[in-house]
Order: structure tokens, then C-alpha cells, then sequence
């Protein structure tokens, strides 16, 4: 008789998603496998070896110095894109096991949903995409695809991280039907329900702690969010009854503040789960394939919580993003990075080597592209003072 220790192996895990995941989830079991053919790892799933393989990667680490909204060196409390993709991660889980999804692959993708992204956040987006116009622009999430299929190097039988056909195409959310990959096709009407998960799980995310950034920086005020914002004013209501007196006696400002914008999380979070669950149920879908026929969006909010949530990304987009520091902040990331593209592209050699030879394979314009949009927002400030 075997008396060695009983592991929790990937048969095994494989077995639980069986029993306890829902017919229309994602069972890494069924997964459509990998562009490059690899044994099965012994222990994980192919979903949690999509994970440890984001996590692991270069292009995840560089995140800490990537901007959220503020740059990097404004303030150590801001969000990064790092702690932004933690805070999309955490929030998808939840949402995920609550519906008896893929736990695993709501994580991956959340991990990995932004690692496409340029420095100085979505002004970088926009310097890059209006900047590589005539070479056929940029857009972040075309950007993470090529992240993980070509410039992250982990093994020399393969480029890129060789993550599974389910992830891979879930990264390209919101592209139209003329951009969507011959590999991918034929396009999905919707995508499965993890990817709407985390799509949800992105905008609940930034929706809430950008509220708590822009309160932190002074952008506006609670009174601000008292006046405009019913949402705020549901969640300081339950704060309210959880903590009698405690909003009015305290003069711990930062905390008064946190539990709001935590309870705001919750709400949102609550009501996702308990809304998408209704959708679900009446939806009568029973596979993954009949989600991805399916002409609706089922992760979505009720419809008193979605106008809630509609009226404050209607006052973050007025009081926060348009701010005139931030519209500074666009002008400074344009002429960055132009400069920065001019001179790679005039001069290749002032790269590094490997993406002086990737030009010889992709173009010079489109290898510069890759090159400044893996760079931290810290590298692309030391890049334009060097080559200034």
C-alpha cells in the first residue's frame, strides 16, 4: 500500500471543477491547449499555469512603475497599474467563485489584462496610437497579445509565454469584427464569463479607488461627492448603521473615507454577483459556447446600481479626469514619448540589442513602439533626459 503523501494534483483539481464549477464556466480540463504543444504540468492546471507564468513574467513586474492615473514619483500611495491589476484580481475572484466560475482563470486574466500598457497610462496610449498612425496604430489590448505571444522570453523553445488559446483570446476585449485575429475566428458574439468578469472587475476597480485617489490629491471634495453622487451617499448610509456616530465623532479623515469607498466596493461587488446570477438563470444557457452565442452581456449590474455607478464615472470623467493637472500630465507624456519614438527610430541602436535585431523582423516603427511601450514611466524619463 502507498503510504506517500495525497497531493491536491491537477487531476484532481481538474475533478473539483467537474463537481463544483457550473456547466457554462471554463473548465481547464477542456482548455483548446497552447500555440506551442507542452506536456500537462503535474500539479496545476493549465489556468493556474497561466497565472504563475504572468506573475513570473517581466512585463507584470514593470507594472509597479506604470501609472494608474498619477505618474509613479507623485506619491507612494497612489495606484500603480501593479496594485490596480491586484485590485481587478481580487474583485474578480470574488465575483467568479460567487457564480461558481473559474476561479483560476479570473485571476490570470485580471493579472494579466494590463500589462500592455504604455508609461504614463492611457496619455500614453493615446501618444503612441496617434504617433504610430501611419503604421498601424496602438491599442493596449492588441499590445498585451503581443506581450505575451512575442516579447516576453521564458523559454528558447518558443517565444513569448505560451499561455492557453482561452486567455490569450480573452485579452482582446471590446475589438471590432475588421480587427479581430484570423487566429480567433470565427469572433464570439459575447466573450465567456470570466472575461466578463474581469472586464466588470476592471471598471469597478479604478471606478473606486480612483475616487479615493482624487480625494487624496485634492481634486475635489467630499462635498463634492455628497452632492453628486448617490452612490456615495448608499454607502455612507450603511457605514452609518454599521458604525453609529462614528462618521461625525472621528477626525480620522483617511479612514472615514476608507470605509466609505470600501463599502462602495461592496455594494458593487454584491450586487454584480446577485444581478449577473439572475441573468444567468434566465438566460438558460448551459455551456460556454452558448454564452459566447449568447446577443446579450451577462456580468452586468442591476439597473438601480448601474445608473449609480454611470452618475459617478459621469463626475469622475468632469472632477478627476479632466483636471487641469492630469490634462498637463497628457501634454508631458506626448512629447515623451515623441521624442522618444523620433530618436529610436532615427537612431535603432540606442535601444537594446534585442529589439535592434526585433526591427530587423517587425520594422523599425513598430519595434520602437514595442520597446517604449514596455518601458516604467521612471525609464522613459531617464531615456529622454539621456537621448534629450
Amino acid at each position: 500500500m502507498d503510504h506517500g503523501p495525497r497531493l491536491f494534483d491537477r487531476s484532481a483539481k481538474q475533478a473539483r471543477e467537474a463537481s463544483a464549477l457550473a456547466p457554462y464556466a471554463l473548465h481547464s480540463a477542456h482548455s483548446r491547449g497552447r500555440k506551442h504543444s507542452e506536456p500537462p504540468d503535474e500539479l496545476r492546471t493549465d489556468f493556474e499555469r497561466d497565472r504563475d507564468r504572468i506573475v513570473h513574467c517581466t512585463g507584470f513586474r514593470r507594472l509597479m512603475y506604470k501609472t494608474q492615473v498619477f505618474v509613479n514619483w507623485e506619491g507612494d500611495h497612489f495606484r500603480t497599474r501593479l496594485s490596480h491589476s491586484l485590485e481587478v484580481a481580487q474583485v474578480a475572484r470574488s465575483i467568479g467563485s460567487a457564480l461558481a466560475l473559474n476561479e483560476s482563470f479570473c485571476e490570470a486574466l485580471a493579472l494579466a489584462h494590463d500589462i500592455g500598457h504604455p508609461p504614463f497610462g492611457h496619455r500614453g496610449e493615446w501618444a503612441l496610437d496617434g504617433l504610430m498612425h501611419a503604421h498601424g496604430g496602438f491599442r493596449h489590448n492588441f499590445q498585451v497579445l503581443r506581450v505575451v505571444d512575442l516579447l516576453e522570453r521564458r523559454s528558447p523553445d518558443y517565444p513569448g509565454l505560451n499561455l492557453t488559446r482561452e486567455l490569450r483570446e480573452s485579452l482582446l476585449k471590446h475589438e471590432k469584427d475588421e480587427d479581430w485575429p484570423d487566429e480567433f475566428r470565427p469572433k464570439p458574439n459575447r466573450p465567456c464569463l470570466e472575461a466578463q468578469v474581469v472586464d466588470l472587475a476592471d471598471s469597478t476597480a479604478y471606478d473606486m479607488h480612483d475616487v479615493e485617489d482624487g480625494l487624496a490629491a485634492d481634486m475635489f471634495e467630499l462635498e463634492d461627492l455628497e452632492r453628486s453622487c448617490e452612490l456615495w451617499r448608499t454607502a455612507r448610509a450603511a457605514v452609518d448603521r454599521r458604525h453609529p456616530s462614528f462618521l461625525e465623532a472621528s477626525d480620522d479623515s483617511k479612514l472615514r473615507i476608507k470605509r466609505i469607498a470600501n463599502e462602495m466596493l461592496k455594494l458593487c461587488i454584491t450586487d454584480l454577483i446577485h444581478a449577473s446570477a439572475e441573468r444567468i438563470a434566465a438566460s438558460g444557457v448551459r455551456s460556454v459556447d452558448d454564452v459566447r452565442a449568447h446577443p446579450t452581456m451577462l456580468i452586468a449590474h442591476s439597473a438601480g446600481i448601474k445608473a449609480q455607478v454611470a452618475e459617478l464615472e459621469i463626475f469622475l470623467d468632469r472632477r478627476f479626469y479632466k483636471h487641469a493637472h492630469l490634462t498637463e500630465l497628457t501634454k508631458h507624456a506626448a512629447a515623451t514619448l515623441r521624442a522618444l519614438f523620433e530618436a529610436y527610430v532615427a537612431r535603432p541602436g540606442e535601444m537594446a540589442p534585442w529589439y535592434t535585431r526585433w526591427a530587423d523582423q517587425v520594422g523599425r516603427e513598430r519595434a520602437v513602439c514595442d520597446y517604449i511601450a514596455g518601458m516604467t514611466d521612471r525609464f522613459a524619463q531617464q531615456e529622454f533626459e539621456r537621448l534629450a
